[in-house]
C-alpha cells in the first residue's frame, strides 16, 4: 500500500493525458443529454440546442455550460503540458512534480463540477477561485523551472 503513494517516483508525464480526458468527459456528458447531438456535426450542437423548445431552460443551460467546461479545458491543456514539461527539463524533483500535477487535475475536475452545476453568483465565484488554484499550479510549475534553470546557469560560471 505505501508504493501506491510513493512520490519519488515520477508520474506527472502521465498526468498530461489524464488532464485530456478530463478536458473531455463534460462532452461526452453533454451529448448524452439531449437527442439533439448529431455525431456528424458535432460542432453545431450548442445553435441546435438554443432553437429546441422541447428541452428544459434549466437542462439547455446545464448542456451549454458543460460545452464550455469543455472548451476551456482544452485551451488550458497546452498551458497545462508546456509546464510539466518544463518541470521535467529543469530536473524537479519527482514530489514536486507529482504533487502540482495531481494538484492541477483534482483542480480541473473540481472546476468541471461546479461550472456545469453553476446556478449562482456563488458558485460562479467558486468556479473562479478554483480556476486560479489550478492555474496557479500552473504558474508554480513554470517558476519553479525557471529558478532550477536559472540556478544551474548560474552554476557554470
Amino acid at each position: 500500500m505505501a508504493s501506491l503513494f510513493d512520490t519519488t517516483r515520477n508520474f506527472s508525464l502521465y498526468t498530461i493525458p489524464a488532464a485530456w480526458v478530463i478536458a473531455f468527459v463534460p462532452h461526452f456528458y453533454a451529448a448524452t443529454q439531449s437527442k439533439l447531438f448529431d455525431n456528424r456535426s458535432s460542432r453545431t450542437y450548442a445553435q441546435t440546442l438554443e432553437k429546441d423548445q422541447t428541452i428544459s431552460k434549466d437542462t439547455k443551460s446545464r448542456i451549454l455550460r458543460a460545452e464550455a467546461v469543455q472548451t476551456n479545458g482544452f485551451e488550458n491543456l497546452a498551458l497545462f503540458a508546456t509546464a510539466v514539461l518544463a518541470g521535467h527539463l529543469a530536473g524537479l524533483p519527482a514530489a514536486k512534480l507529482n504533487t502540482l500535477s495531481v494538484g492541477y487535475l483534482i483542480s480541473r475536475v473540481v472546476y468541471n463540477f461546479v461550472y456545469i452545476n453553476n446556478t449562482s453568483e456563488g458558485m460562479a465565484n467558486l468556479r473562479s477561485v478554483v480556476f486560479l488554484a489550478g492555474v496557479g499550479q500552473v504558474m508554480a510549475l513554470f517558476i519553479m523551472s525557471g529558478n532550477m534553470l536559472r540556478e544551474r546557469a548560474a552554476n557554470l560560471l
